[in-house]
This record gives C-alpha cells, sequence and structure tokens, in this order.
C-alpha cells in the first residue's frame, strides 16, 4: 500500500491517479493514525520551504512520520519541496528541515551562468543515473523529467548521489539515505518515464 502524504501541498490526486491505473494499491492520509499503517510512503511538496514546513508540522503528522522513516525504516519518496524538506535546512528560509540525510538546499549562483539560462530551473531535463539502482530500472539512458525549481540538493557525502542533472553544471536530482529517496523533478508530470518510476518506488525490494 502506497500512502500519500496529504498536508495541504503538492500534486496529492496526480499520484494517487497513476497508482490507481497501475492498479497499486494507494491511499492518501492526512492524520497520524492514518499514516502508522504506512508500508511505503510518498512525500510530495510545492512552493517555499518555510511554508512546506509549517505546513507538515503542524499537519500533526511530523513525529509519526519521524518514527516510521527513522525507526521502522520504511521506504518514502520526496519530491520537489519533499526532497529539499529531508535536508537540514534551505537557503530560500529559516526554518529547519526533517534532517534525514545531511545537506543543504542552496540557491543556484545563476550570476555564474555562462548561457541565457535563467531561474526557475524549468521544463524537461535530463535526469542521469550515476549508480544502478532498483528505482531507476528503466530509466538508465534517455529519461526526461519535468522540473519547476530554483533551489538545488547539496549532499555532504556523495554516495548518497543517485543522479545528476546538467543546469549550467550538475547538481544532483536525485538521492536516497537507505530507506529514504528523493527526487527534485515531478514524476507525477513526467509522462511514461515518471510513472515508471513511481512504479520502481512501488515494486523495489526492501533493504
Amino acid at each position: 500500500m502506497i500512502s500519500i502524504v496529504d498536508y495541504g501541498l503538492g500534486n496529492i490526486l496526480a499520484f494517487a491517479n497513476i497508482y490507481k491505473r497501475l492498479n497499486i494499491p494507494v491511499r492518501i492520509v492526512s492524520t497520524s493514525e492514518e499514516l502508522s499503517t504506512a508500508e511505503r510512503i510518498v512525500l510530495p511538496g510545492v512552493g517555499s520551504f518555510d511554508w512546506a514546513m509549517t505546513r507538515l508540522n503542524e499537519s500533526g503528522m511530523r513525529e509519526n512520520l519521524d518514527l516510521l522513516v527513522l525507526d521502522k525504516k520504511i521506504p518514502i519518496i520526496g519530491v520537489c519541496v519533499g526532497m529539499q524538506m529531508m535536508a537540514k535546512n534551505s537557503d530560500e528560509g529559516h526554518m529547519d528541515g526533517l534532517g534525514w540525510i545531511d545537506a543543504n538546499v542552496k540557491r543556484f549562483d545563476d550570476t555564474l551562468f555562462t548561457q541565457a539560462t535563467h531561474l526557475p530551473h524549468m521544463g524537461w531535463n535530463d535526469v542521469i543515473p550515476v549508480i544502478t539502482h532498483p528505482i531507476f530500472s528503466g530509466l538508465e539512458v534517455d529519461a526526461k523529467f519535468y522540473f519547476l525549481h530554483s533551489y538545488y540538493f547539496a549532499e555532504s557525502n556523495p554516495d548518497n548521489v543517485l543522479a545528476q542533472t546538467d543546469y549550467n553544471g550538475l547538481y544532483s536530482s536525485s538521492v536516497h539515505s537507505n530507506n529514504i529517496y528523493g527526487v527534485q523533478f515531478h514524476p507525477e508530470k513526467s509522462h511514461h518515464w515518471g510513472v515508471r518510476l513511481l512504479k520502481n518506488f512501488a515494486e523495489m525490494p526492501v533493504c
């Protein structure tokens, strides 16, 4: 069963509809009690870092989410701001993140861009896996995903990097740490590539 965390942000129904089309059991959870029986978790996110953290903290699910992810090792995937929240903090705000991965979220320095580009990083771009991992099964070559962001995940441990994307230089567009996964792009908006990644997350072995 896939549990999609509804704390008021993210494309909740888009994720749910994809899993329903795949005939993978899914539900939307908005209380700590509903979250308690989660087997795999999707943490969506849009908007600013502090606003997302505030909404999650006020949802009543934060404490149980920490318990499930850190103690019970339930697999979770964070999407866009949902991934950024897994870091310790962000240049975008002043609040602490979840701190599940030793990383900071940094703003792209567009003063260093050498090409005619701008922020936000919006639209389709390549995602290049740097290691072989089940979550990118079938996506090793020519996979493209939809992005919309001005901040990127700057991890302290290179072993956490699953995939990279080039936006005037390479940055980590997917990371992991044990049962914790994050993608900066929006799989729910990325056609068959995104569907495949979400299917992979639902079906990959639990370590």
